[in-house]
């Protein structure tokens, strides 16, 4: 009996569970709350609700996590420069927030000179070493992407990599080791993404090893693509960038394997996000240009996968005097108030001081999470404020005061973003609680949480008690806002799918308003004209609270929605049940003379080749490709065959009088196989 054991981590709860390979079938599930200041302990913590004598016959366990992706959410990650060389300034201020990028002090141009003839003078790697020095103070790790890499071998990057490394010890990674596409913004984006996650996959990898050491578990660690296939550890250590989707991968697996449908919309609901992706005739959609997340637009190869922020954790909070669930996830009142009483008796002194502000959200806490990494790197003020924390946590005015600040001038952006602080607020998890839809940590602090802000929204009046049928409507006002954002996302989603140009230029406003008022005309009997959606694919709910939200979502969708036995461990599910598949992708490029075409380059791994048939260019990149994919297959992990297809896509364009022009071709190797722990 071969068993695996798949763990996803999320930004709430840690999920554990034993595979059978043989018999597919999960043995045990466990979960636990994910410990942010500690990783290892929720790891632990999920690991010891399986059975110990399954534990130690593991022979693979396989990683899923939502780190990555909240990270580039929430636009956090470590300190990571990206040196640009030969990209100029104006092109990024031009087009590179398309892409993720922006000149704010975390890239270094570069110039790269050429000579009479055209051809590249050596760069002076003292010159450029002495130059970036200051603007690398206080980095940790550091990306280099050169303009032509693709075209000359990548001789530069290899040679400032070198440079670099002389004198730095953080990490360092080219723009080639990552992809071989030619977009030189787009690699730099990919690039600069894979730098910033850097410390967050190491961080996750240490706390995964050190908690199944503590447990006699030896086996290999293998963890989720953002393609669904999976990729050793080594692997992920080089290029995190690749998890960047890891757990809505993971969940598409789930998903597919605990239900079986052909057809569906697969939502998983966590604690930071709500993840989306469709599967057509039992297969998931996948992009086709590379993943975007977030303000990031990456060459990662990936399942397509629309991720927005809504999950249990989303901060419940007032803009513009009425109610909004914030895209920032918060630690629910719930599990804070529990870990610290105080919190409850903080929430009763704000209210009893009958003080509102609508401008800032003043039910919340700040609490530490870990210590600052370097004194040194941080302000008087930021030093001052998690000196005050260390005691426990303080609401956000309390705080403010004890450093001698006001709401106004209290700044805590930069050690949110780096992980040092966070706050507690009012959450969708904090509701649950309030109605008993679920009760595992504290129920009175939420509903002094919503009391005030009930208050702060003139719901209740200050001289009379709270009634408890006041505070569910409140509860089912919020309820309302999550299914509403879940569905006119949905619908979103669907709309896109199904109309190309509705992809390419997005859903304008008046169709935004148009789906907003089908949700509100869902829940009424039909007006004289009424907007309608629906779609014959099942929705199939992944993650715990999806089975509160997705049923009146998909009534309103006119389909019927599917909440598998284990929806609430599917990620780790997924994880388990995924194989090793690498892809390699050749570029051909027509060279054009007066008279038309006068040969093709070819784009190859290590260098460029010029030759005149483009038979013969197809053949060439072919070879390139699969033996490229094999050899990527190997380094992720597979062991014995691979398995290796080869897919060849041409782009012609038209122009002026209906003439076809050829715009390259595209060579697409992938290669298939198992981690040796799979096989019979």
């Amino acid at each position: 009996m071969k068993l695996g054991i798949g763990i996803d981590t999320g930004g709430t709860y840690t999920d554990a569970v034993i595979y059978n390979f043989a018999s597919q079938e999960i043995l045990a599930c466990a979960k636990a709350l994910t410990t942010r200041e500690d990783l290892s302990v929720g790891i632990g913590g999920a690991l010891d609700g399986l059975p110990k004598e399954y534990l130690q016959k593991a022979q693979l366990v396989s990683l899923s996590t939502t780190l990555a992706t909240n990270a580039c959410v929430e636009n956090k990650g470590g300190r990571a420069r990206l040196l640009l060389m030969g990209i100029e300034k104006k092109i990024i201020d031009w087009v590179g927030a398309d892409y993720g990028l922006s000149d704010n002090g975390e890239l270094f141009f570069y110039d790269i000179k050429k000579d009479g003839s055209g051809n590249i003078i050596e760069p002076d790697f003292d010159e450029l070493l002495n130059g970036t020095a200051n603007w690398l103070q206080d980095a940790d790790s550091l990306g280099i992407v050169e303009l032509y890499a693709m075209k000359n071998g990548a001789v530069y990057e290899k040679k400032a990599k070198q440079a670099f490394s002389r004198r730095y010890d953080f990490p360092l990674i080219c723009g080639h080791e990552l992809f071989s596409e030619l977009n030189s913004v787009q690699r730099g984006a990919s690039t600069l993404l894979n730098a910033k996650l850097l410390p967050v996959i190491r961080e996750f990898l240490a706390a995964v090893k050190a908690s199944l050491k503590e447990r006699g578990v030896d086996a290999p660690l293998v963890i989720v693509r953002s393609d669904s296939s999976l990729m050793s550890e080594e692997f992920s250590m080089l290029r995190p960038v690749e998890t960047i989707l890891c757990g809505p991968a993971a969940s598409v697996l789930g998903g597919l394997k605990l239900t079986g449908e052909k057809d569906s919309v697969i939502i998983d609901m966590g604690g930071t996000t709500t993840d989306i992706s469709l599967v057509k005739n039992g297969e998931p959609v996948k992009v086709k240009d590379g993943v975007s997340i977030g303000k990031w637009k990456t060459f990662v190869k990936g399942i397509f996968i629309d991720t927005f922020g809504l999950g249990g954790d989303s901060a419940i909070r007032l803009v513009d005097g009425r109610l909004a669930l914030d895209t920032r996830r918060v630690t629910p009142i719930c599990v804070a108030a529990q870990a610290w009483p105080s919190i409850t008796q903080e929430l009763r002194r704000l209210i009893a001081s009958g003080n509102r502000h609508l401008s800032f959200p003043l039910h919340e806490f700040f609490y530490l999470i870990k210590a600052m990494p370097d004194r040194g790197n941080y302000s008087e003020r930021e030093i001052a404020l998690c000196d005050v924390l260390k005691d426990g946590p303080l609401p956000i005015g309390k705080a403010a005061e004890a450093i001698g600040l006001d709401l106004y001038t209290l700044d805590t952006q930069r050690l949110e973003k780096e992980g040092v602080l966070m706050r507690c607020g009012l959450t969708p998890t904090d509701i649950m609680h309030i109605k008993g839809d679920f009760n595992r940590y504290d129920t009175a602090a939420p509903a002094l949480a919503a009391t005030f802000l009930m208050r702060s929204l003139g719901l209740t009046d200050d001289q009379e008690s709270d009634t408890k049928d006041a505070l569910m409507d409140f509860c089912e006002s919020v309820y309302d806002m999550v299914k509403k954002k879940m569905y006119c996302n949905i619908v979103r989603i669907l709309l896109q799918d199904e109309y190309e140009s509705l992809r390419a230029d997005g859903i304008g406003p008046q169709l935004e308003e148009l789906i907003s008022q089908s949700w509100e005309a869902s829940k009424s009997p039909r007006g004289f004209t009424s907007a309608d959606f629906s779609t014959k694919a099942v929705l199939v709910g992944i993650g715990a609270p999806t089975h509160i939200f997705l049923p009146d979502v998909a009534k309103a969708l006119h389909t019927v929605c599917r909440i598998p036995e284990y929806a609430g461990v599917a990620n780790a599910v997924g994880a388990i049940v995924g194989n090793v598949n690498a892809t390699a992708v050749i570029e051909i490029a027509p060279s054009y003379g007066p008279g038309g075409i006068t040969g093709y380059t070819v784009f190859g791994r290590d260098k460029s080749i010029a030759v005149k048939e483009l038979d013969e260019a197809v053949c060439i990149a072919r070879a390139e490709a699969q033996s490229a994919a094999a050899d990527e297959a190997r380094r992720r992990g597979v062991q014995g065959n691979i398995d290796v297809k080869t897919e060849v896509f041409s782009n012609v364009g038209v122009i002026k009088g209906n003439v076809e022009i050829d715009l390259g071709t595209k060579v697409i190797a992938t290669a298939a196989g198992d981690i040796a722990a799979q096989q019979e």
